[in-house]
């Protein structure tokens, strides 16, 4: 039957209105009954900052993440799906300053902004759960968590050099460094040193890459090389150098112990306190040469002074080492090319076997020893190496000639009781020998650093230190949290190079817990990326005001089951959620060392090829879209764009063909006549077989994010429906109310406002979202007949209907027997036949 003329036609605005305050009243996605049963699933979505209104990555992202919270709700589980703000940060501190208002103002503000268009969205979070980490409820916990670090000794402060945003006017991790600039703000980023608060999160580094070997296959693979580059194991030995006019050795790091015969010269990071110790201790021409040195240096970023391209530039320190394994004198250097947090801040250089110290050793006339054969064989027997033979057959590779380091496998030379070992056996060897000395050890180092969270700004957690007259740090009592922040005004926002809070006398000047006497609180606030690293937990019970968290609610829905946001919190976030979840496993509060067991990486909306931007003039906003075509056909459209990871480009997609295949699938909703509660098993077959075909399908490709193949099929049987209600058996047919109700519910994943109305049509009470998904009649998924397809030359020439049993001698009979075949070959000669039962035939001719 066809739908009547005085049918209501699909009004997307008008069924916005209708549900939204529908599902408000009955909380179908809550999950605080303690007496629900059902398995449980925690599905989060990285939580956005308020920084204005939903865009259109908002959109994307948490489309997809709610497909997967929806799927699971329709597949039994009670699903914890929550949602917050990371509302801490510089932006709404620079744009409270711009405003000349308060910081809360703008942050809250926003927030509401975006809780609205997020319930407009129809994502379907636990609104109960909604949590804010500017709230003294929060970041009341933040403190909590710095305490229980300082008393592991996991927090401590140090003077040292950091990187200074002088925009911003506060220091920044190395992760919030990219390519030498503020990842905020973009300026250039410079070296100062300060006295600032760290985690020890190097203590954890091995945990932290071992334990990546849990997440493989669950997380992109892409993620995890990141955080396995980030963290940046290297294995190898400390050696320990005596310097001349020093009363101590010093320590360095190296990866290839096996050449510590080579060892030419040693250089010092400039900006190392190692070097100013050497340099204090030289001429007075030398601290002076050194002194302009380090000024130029400190004009360099990082990533400017890694460039292996880059020309080498150093001063001797007219200092003196001694190489602890052969005795030999050499010369010390400052240069820039070496950092002073990797390993110890100096290097023994070994210029034949590395390019850095070649290109080092050329520019400046330092010798170059080669300690290992490359044309020596690894393999096989060891040779006899005599002196005359090095004397007649020197290596003919020298780097000094050609300026290309011998990096490759050897056997050692010119090493004394290393010759003739391989790589590995000699390096084994030499660490024996310094071990036996006492002068090295086996060691490893990291590319990672322990985690500056000191920030020079008012809007963000304060620090729970309180500073006593004599210098001492005091811990603020536990029973005396939050520390909260004080009112803005009469304070100056401005930054300044250290923090606002303190010039704010009245709340930076406090008691001392010991004995009452004045004492200071420590003006810093914490990096953001410590609210976000626990926030997961908190949203077990965000109203607790008794504890951060409870151990009892963690165990039985922590870790997260499914994470899902952009690719670019690969290492900051993730990195420090996993440290901290470490922290807490080993302090007795949870029972797992990883924080979320699958992750899910979005892509970004682009527009014609580039990021969007106002001063690109490309920008789409979400609000014009979702007006113009509705809620629902803007998440169908991020779902049906492609695989999850890729990009979208907004030029490329069609919301407005979604809106019309809604449309569509509505009409079927009124179309049916059959009661709710009539018994499916009869009816149309064909269709019958589709609908439980896509109900066996649906879970395997929403759980492989094959999201886009889900909708197209759930199309194909919108199609097939409509064709059973205008030629087949009608409106009226078992088999097409099956079919209706199957679209319904998958439609529910991407697009509630029109599966919900579907839903009620059809006879039945809300919400669609908890109907469940029915299980697949296995007896309807044994095709009776497949569709051959016959070729000739690779062209489709003609379909047949077959049985999934034919055979390959049938199946090539059918082929030949078919005129349409036979018209195609024409008189030419046949050359091959390639049959695949039941599905082709290829008939390949000659010429």
């Amino acid at each position: 039957m066809t739908q009547h003329d005085d049918a209501p036609e699909y009004d997307f605005a008008a069924i916005q209105a209708k549900w939204q305050p529908i599902w408000d009243d009955l909380r179908p996605f809550a999950t605080d009954n303690p007496a629900d049963t059902r398995p449980r699933k925690y599905v989060l979505d990285m939580f956005p900052y308020p920084s204005g209104d939903l865009h259109m990555g908002h959109a994307e992202a948490y489309a997809l993440g709610d497909v997967i919270a929806r799927y699971w709700r329709q597949q039994g589980f009670n699903v914890m799906h929550p949602i917050g703000w990371d509302s801490f940060g510089l932006p709404a501190e620079n744009a409270a300053i711009k405003r000349g208002i308060d910081p809360r103002e703008w942050t809250y503000a926003n927030i509401e902004q975006q809780k609205s268009s997020m319930k407009r969205y129809a994502a379907s979070f636990d609104w109960d759960r909604m949590l804010a980490t500017s709230d003294p409820e929060y970041y009341k916990w933040n403190q909590w968590l710095f305490l229980k670090l300082y008393e592991k000794g996991l927090a401590y402060r140090k003077a040292s050099w950091v990187n200074w945003c002088p925009h911003d006017q506060t220091v920044l991790a190395n992760e919030q460094v990219v390519n030498g600039r503020c990842e905020r703000c973009d300026h250039i980023v410079e070296k100062k040193q300060l006295t600032q608060w760290y985690f020890k999160i190097t203590d954890y580094a091995d945990r932290l890459l071992d334990d990546l070997n849990q997440l493989e296959g669950s997380w992109p693979a892409k993620v995890i090389t990141m955080q396995r580059n980030w963290i940046g194991r290297s294995v190898g030995a400390d050696v320990d150098f005596e310097i001349e006019g020093l009363d101590r050795k010093v320590t360095v790091f190296t990866t290839r112990p096996d050449t510590l015969f080579g060892a030419t010269f040693m250089v010092v990071a400039p900006d190392s306190d190692l070097a100013a110790e050497l340099a204090a201790g030289s001429t007075a021409e030398v601290r002076q040469s050194f002194a302009d040195y380090l000024t130029q240096v400190q004009k360099s970023t990082e990533v400017e002074r890694q460039d292996a391209t880059r020309e080498k530039t150093g001063i001797p320190l007219d200092r003196f080492a001694i190489n602890p394994i052969n005795g030999e004198r050499i010369p010390i250097w400052a240069a820039d090319y070496v950092l002073a947090d990797y390993g110890h801040g100096a290097v023994m250089a070994v210029p034949a076997h590395d390019q850095r110290d070649l290109d080092f050793a050329l520019k400046f006339g330092l010798p170059v020893k080669v300690v290992v054969d490359t044309l020596a064989p690894v393999t096989g027997a060891i040779p006899v190496i005599t002196e005359e033979m090095l004397a007649e057959e020197p290596p003919t590779i020298d780097p000094a000639v050609t300026g290309e380091a011998l990096s490759g496998e050897g056997r050692m030379m010119n090493s004394g009781p290393l010759d003739g070992l391989s790589k590995q056996n000699a390096i084994k060897r030499v660490i024996e020998l310094l071990e036996a000395a006492g002068t090295g050890r086996a060691a490893k180092t990291y590319r990672l650093r322990d985690w500056l969270i000191s920030r020079q700004r008012y809007w963000g957690t304060p620090i729970p230190i309180i500073h006593g007259a004599d210098g001492e740090l005091i811990p603020v009592p536990e029973e005396q949290l939050p520390i909260t922040l004080p009112p803005t005004e009469g304070l100056d926002l401005q930054p300044k190079g250290q923090s606002p809070l303190g010039a704010a006398h009245d709340w930076v000047t406090v008691p001392d817990p010991r004995d009452g006497s004045p004492a200071r609180r420590d003006p810093d606030t914490m990096d953001t990326f410590v609210d976000s690293s626990w926030y997961f937990l908190r949203f077990l019970d965000p109203n607790d005001d008794t504890k951060a968290f409870d151990p009892k609610e963690a165990e039985k829905w922590a870790p997260v089951d499914q994470y899902v946001g952009g690719v670019t919190h690969a290492i900051l976030h993730l990195l420090y959620a996993r440290f901290i979840t470490k922290v807490l496993f080993d302090l007795g509060y949870v029972s797992f060392t990883e924080p979320f067991s699958a992750l899910l990486n979005q892509g970004l909306v682009l527009m014609d090829g580039s990021a969007m931007s106002k001063s690109r003039g490309n920008l789409v906003r979400l609000s014009d879209q979702l007006d113009e075509h509705g809620v629902d056909a803007v998440r169908l459209t991020m779902a049906f764009a492609g695989p999850p990871e890729d990009d979208i480009d907004w030029a490329d997609v069609s919301p407005a063909a979604a809106s019309k295949f809604l449309a569509r699938a509505w009409r079927l909703s009124g179309d049916v006549t059959s009661d709710p509660g009539v018994v499916w098993k009869t009816g149309d077959v064909a269709l019958r077989r589709q609908v439980h075909r896509f109900l066996h399908d649906g879970p395997g490709l929403v759980e492989s994010f094959k999201f886009n193949v889900l909708v197209a099929r759930l199309m194909e049987l919108v199609n097939a429906t409509r064709k059973a209600i205008d030629s087949g058996p009608g409106g009226g047919d078992a088999a097409v109310r099956e079919a209706t109700e199957a679209i319904a519910v998958g439609l529910s994943l991407f697009a509630p406002y029109v599966a919900e109305e579907m839903w009620e049509r059809l006879g039945h009470e809300p919400t669609v979202a908890l109907a469940g998904w029915r299980k697949a009649d296995p007896t309807l998924l044994i095709e009776e007949s497949i569709m051959a397809i016959l070729q000739v030359d690779g062209k489709v020439r003609d379909k047949v209907e077959v049985s999934p049993r034919v055979t390959r001698e049938e199946l090539e009979a059918l082929a030949a027997a078919s005129p349409n075949v036979q018209r195609a070959i024409g008189g030419r000669e046949i050359a091959n036949v390639i049959v695949r039962p039941p599905r082709l035939v290829n008939i390949a001719t000659k010429g």
